[in-house]
Formats: C-alpha cells, structure tokens, sequence
C-alpha cells in the first residue's frame, strides 16, 4: 500500500528531475562560447511501480533523475584527430617547402640564373678581347660569385634544417606535457566516477589535450571499464584509458606515461655528408628521465616509421628526407685487426646512384646498421667499382663483428625530398662542373704558354684556410674523385683569385697570346654539353626550383583540402556535442513548464491534506 503521502513524493521527484534539467540548461547556455565544452543532459527514467492489491494492480512511483552525461560522439573524434593527424603533417611540408623556394627563387640579381649568365657574358668578353687582363679578371670575379652562390645556399638550407630540428624538439616537449596532463587527468576522473558521479567537465578538458596531440602525432585511443578483480561481474566505476602513437607504440597507460626526450648526434654521428652537426635522434624515456641521465640504454623511436604521422612526420619529413637515397648494401667480410682492434667491413652495394660518387652522401664518419647492431666507422675506401671497404672503431667492435650476408645501412630510407635531398642536389652540381671545368682548364695553356691550372677546389674541413689540390681530386687510387667538394666548401682556387692571368686561354702551346681555343672549349661545355639530370650545367636551377615548387604546391593543396575537412567534420562534431542556443532556449521553456507544473501538483496536495488532516476528523 503507498502511504498517505504517495502523490506528494511523486511530484517532489519531478519537481527534482526538472530542477536538474534547468541547472544543466543553465550550465549549457553558460558555457556555449567554451572551447571544448560539450552540451550535457539529463538522464531520467520512470521509477518503479508500487505493486498494489487493487483492481488496477501498479502505480507509478515518479521519476528517477540517473544521471548528467555529455553528448558526444565517438565516430566524429576519430574522423577529427584521424584528419588533424594528415593537416599537421601536410601543413609542417607546406611551410618550410615555400622557405625552400624562397631560397631557390632567382630574383634577377644575386640568384643562380642571373649570376651563370654574368658569368658566360663575362667568358664571351675574354674571348672578345683576346683574352686581356681585365677581361680575365672579370671571369674568375663571376665564378667566385657562382661559388659564394653555393656557398650562400648551403648556410641558409644548413640554417633551415636547425630551425626544423628545433621544431621537432618542441614537438616532443609538447606530446610530453599533454601526456602528463592527460594521467593527472585520469587520475582526477576516477576518483570522481568511483563515487558515482560523472566527470563531464575533465572529460572535456582530455577530449581537447587528445584533440591536440592528434595534430602532432597520429594516435590511437581506448578507454575500457575496470572491474573488481574479486568479482568480475562488478563494474568499480573507473576507467582505464591507453593512448598509442605512431603505430601502436604506448605513450600512456591511466596514470603513467613515457616520454620522448632529444639526444642530439655528435660530430661523427650524421647521416648525410651536408647535415649540420647535433640533429636529433628521438628515444622512449621513463617520466622520471631527468637531463644528464643516461640515455644510451633508451629505446630508440624510429624516425623512419612511417606511421608517425602529424606535425611531427612533417618536420622529419623535411629535416631528413632523402628522396629514398641512402647508403644501403651486403656485408661480404668482417676481419679483425688483433693489434688495432680495429675491424675492416666490405660491403657489396646493388644499387647504381650508390657507384657515382657525385651523388655521395657518407659522411666521413658515421654510424652503421647491421642486424639491428650500431657501429662506429672512422673511414671509408671505395674501389670504383661495387664495393665499399669501412674501417670500424675498436669501441663498436669489442663485443662482436657484422656478420656476413647481412644488409648494412647508414641512415633510413626517408621518401620525401626534403633538406638533404637537396644538398645533394647541389653537392652532385657542384661535383660535376668542377670535374668537367678542371679538366678543360688543366689541359690547356695560358697566353704566356704556361700549364693550365685547375679552376674550382674546395676548403678542407680540417684546416678552412687550405684547399684540395688538384692530385688529390683526380688520383684514381681512392677512387673518390671529387666526393671532397660539397655546395658548402666549393671555391675558386686560391691562385686564380690572386692571378686571373693563370686562365689557361690557349688550347696549343705553339700558338700566340691571341688563340682562344679553350676558352671556346669551356664555352661550348657550358651552353651545350648536359652535365645534370639531361640539362646542361646552366639549368641546374630549373631543375630544382621544379621539385620544390612541385613539393609545395602538392602540400599546399593538401593543406588547404584538410583544412577544409578540419570544418566540415568539425561541424559535424559540433552538431552533436556543440551548444545550439536555440535548443537551450527552447529546452529552457520546457523545462520551467514541468518546473511549474510540478510545483503545482505539490501546492494542490498540500491543500488536500491539509484538508484531509485538518477539516476531517471523528
């Protein structure tokens, strides 16, 4: 049997339900310019019915108020961070691709067009001239001016790949804050939901940490519900939340993390020839890794992962991107040096770009890969024709040798063309003009019949002040040719700048100070034979202004196609877990209504009781 006062618990149980309702409006409406906020509702359900032994058997019991849960669906955030995921990277491309063409860009005066062109208006003048001093002089100042060209690319690009290699050390300190801030989070939404309640607000507050982390790196999140370990069957109300990156490797679990700390390279640990020293390698950390510990037990994050993903694949992309070009090969032997400790590694090589050395990017030092072992190497021999001969450090060698049959590697396979893609490009340039101008001019003579001196050498890295001779780029016995000279060194011989009259003008000795033969020689290499990728040596910059204008305009299509996506999907989202102020006007007046009504239905019961209570008596 209900007691006396059954109607009145009934409303009060409505007139609690509506008062939830109007606070969560209240809360809505309060919080609809809030970013990240989702719309909140009520969730109710009829009570149950009170078995009565009448005629008409149950009555119903009110309205219970369960809970006040977000709206959001789960389909519509992985459709977002899976697009935030390609516009980061696509947008990280983008920018540093258009600073690339800025730097490529021939404005009319200073760029490598206009700069080639004075420079055979100036080999035209010489022979115009038969040859005179100031004519000469003329020369050698424009192929100073292509050299400081080079000179001048190579410190930008070097300059470019350090801005993007801090980039990608923001990167990580970002990733690394939002995965502390996520655990606390966690922790905070469990202690809550234990008790019963939900924890809307710091849902919201990790939806948009998660949102943004998607940007950076491609992740996968799932959240599963925890149960009593001594009964299966009983939910604890908590959750456990695991977010992976870069292809399921774990970033968080519920309430610890790990972290990705930098670990710059040094001098004799670069990839690529034209690197700048201190790039940094990426590793997995515990939270608690602290600067100065000891980071060579760390596992490595491979940045040759494919499956990265967001700003961060962009920035990779760009500062190491090598167009697939890198040193890759077979181990033939290993042999020990006992005395030295020292070991000598030969590695057969297939691929073709690999037997050019104009095209070589190994460092003279630098780390090999073989069997998933890292070695050091402090040289390298070439013996012109498919083979490579590496010279290992006794410290890299103490506990095992690369055993035979097994690839070795220096560096990754990185498809983009980014950076060291085109430092190579100049590198190759820059190889092959020399070679071919030093041979024209070695073999001639000057107007006082002297020999002909080679023209381009480049700065020794050990001592700035010294250059290459000439033996030591043209000895067959190393095999290296002009591998020595990079866009970064490249420069016209010392002599040649003191003494322009060391131009050798004359093709024979026997002939007077007025043939010019070589000079014609030199000039007809320059207009007609190709040199560089089927181009002659004065389109190198059509060349590669094209892959750089090709690589931006690509990444600027795609950036502006996800960008369009990023809106359309977040308004999907938004639809459904945005506050539409309309609504909340509308659920305001539905709600009041039930409000008042509730009221009502009490103020009219009370009446009667105090009817039945005082009026009725025996």
């Amino acid at each position: 049997m209900p007691s006396t006062f059954f109607g009145l618990n009934i409303a009060a149980s409505g007139l609690r339900a509506a008062n939830a309702a109007l606070n969560t409006t209240a809360n809505n409406i309060a919080n609809a310019n809030t970013e990240d906020y989702s719309r909140q509702k009520v969730n109710q359900q009829a009570s149950d019915a009170l078995r009565l032994f009448t005629s008409y058997g149950c009555a119903g019991a009110g309205v219970d108020t369960l809970s006040i849960e977000r709206v959001r669906d789960e389909f519509y955030d992985v459709k977002y961070r899976t697009n935030e995921t390609l516009l980061g990277r696509v947008s990280q491309r983008n920018y540093f691709n258009q600073l690339t063409q800025e730097y490529f860009k021939d404005e009319g005066t200073t760029g490598f067009s206009s700069l080639f062109s004075k420079m055979q208006s100036a080999l035209q003048d010489v022979m115009k001239a038969s040859g005179t001093t100031e004519s000469k002089a003329t020369f050698v100042s424009s192929m100073s001016q292509i050299t400081d060209y080079f000179n001048y690319m190579s410190e930008s690009l070097k300059q470019l790949q350090n801005d993007i290699n801090q980039e990608i050390k923001m990167d990580c300190d970002k990733v690394n804050s939002y995965a502390q801030q996520i655990c606390s989070l966690n922790e905070q939404i469990n202690i809550i939901e234990m008790q019963g309640s939900r924890a809307n607000e710091l849902r919201d507050q990790r939806d948009g940490l998660l949102d943004k982390l998607s940007k950076i790196v491609n992740i996968d999140v799932k959240e599963t519900k925890v149960v009593d370990a001594s009964n299966p069957e009983r939910e604890t109300g908590a959750t456990r939340l695991i977010v992976n990156i870069a292809g399921k490797q774990q970033l968080l679990d519920s309430y610890s993390y790990r972290r990705l700390i930098c670990v710059a390279r040094d001098e004799d640990e670069n990839v690529n020839q034209s690197d700048i020293v201190g790039l940094y390698d990426i590793k997995w950390a515990p939270s608690d890794f602290k600067d100065g510990d000891d980071s060579s037990r760390l596992d490595v994050f491979n940045l040759d992962n494919k499956l990265i993903g967001g700003e961060l694949q962009g920035l990779i992309d760009m500062r190491d991107g090598n167009n697939s070009f890198y040193f890759n090969g077979v181990v033939q032997n290993s042999e020990k040096n006992k005395y030295t400790g020292t070991t000598k590694v030969t590695i057969k090589v297939d691929d073709p770009l690999l037997k050019d050395m104009n095209k070589c990017t190994l460092p003279p030092t630098g780390k090999l890969e073989v069997a998933n072992k890292i070695y050091s190497y402090e040289e390298w021999q070439y013996d012109g024709g498919d083979t490579y001969t590496f010279t290992l450090t006794a410290e890299s060698t103490a506990s095992t040798t690369p055993p035979s049959e097994r690839t070795a590697k220096a560096g990754a396979d990185f498809e983009y063309q980014g950076i060291p893609y085109y430092m190579q490009q100049m590198n190759e340039w820059v190889r092959k003009f020399s070679s071919r101008v030093n041979e024209i001019m070695s073999k001639g003579f000057t107007a006082d019949s002297l020999e002909g001196q080679y023209i381009f050498s480049g700065t020794n890295s050990m001592d700035s002040s010294s250059q290459y001779s000439y033996p030591q780029l043209t000895t067959l016995s190393n095999n290296k040719g002009y591998y020595n000279i990079t866009a970064g060194n490249f420069i016209v011989t010392r002599e040649l700048r003191a003494n322009s009259d060391l131009l050798a003008t004359k093709m024979d000795v026997t002939e007077g100070e007025s043939e010019y033969r070589n000079i014609e020689l030199l000039n007809e290499f320059l207009t007609k034979e190709d040199i560089f990728r089927g181009a002659t040596s004065g389109e190198f910059l059509d060349k590669v202004l094209g892959d750089v204008a090709l690589n931006a305009s690509n990444a600027e299509t795609l950036e502006q196609t996800y960008t369009a996506l990023e809106k359309t999907i977040g308004n999907q989202r938004l639809s459904v877990m945005g506050v539409d102020e309309d609504e909340e006007a509308s659920a305001l007046v539905q709600f009041e209504h039930s409000y008042t009504l509730n009221s009502k239905m009490i103020n009219t019961l009370s009446q009667v009781y105090n009817r039945l209570i005082l009026e009725t008596g025996v």
